[in-house]
């Protein structure tokens, strides 16, 4: 499956409450986020962008990388592609991505509070 592309938020549930499980209840949640997916077989840049700040990861499907969380720690996980599903465990969170009649659909769901956040993005 391809993900490579630049898409715009469509639509998602549970942000906020996904940010407070995450400890992040103070971060603005109305923005406009974009979303860019550089892939080279196993190999991707996935960034994501809102005005006056972005977040970036680069990784190899199958390998253990260096990742970096929405708040800038960094921490090593795999990162497994299975049934077209990128799938990551971050430290709070487990997020799953994949292709789905050329939208990206990710979601995130939090461990300890069970909060499943989803955002559906169609390619610009």
């Amino acid at each position: 499956m391809a993900f490579t592309g630049k898409y715009e938020l469509e639509s998602q549930e549970n942000y906020e409450q996904f940010l407070e499980a995450i400890g992040l209840s103070n971060a603005k949640t109305d923005h406009k986020v974009i979303t860019e997916v550089v892939q080279d077989g196993d190999k991707f840049t996935w960034t994501q962008s809102i005005p006056n700040w972005t977040w970036s990861n680069s990784f190899t499907v199958g390998e253990e990388c260096e990742l970096k969380t929405m708040t800038g720690a960094n921490f090593r996980a795999p990162v497994v592609l299975e049934d077209g599903k990128i799938k990551i465990n971050f430290p709070q969170y487990h997020f799953t991505a994949e292709m789905k009649d050329d939208k990206l659909i990710m979601d995130c769901t939090t461990g300890e509070k069970g909060v499943t956040f989803k955002r559906v993005s169609k390619r610009i």
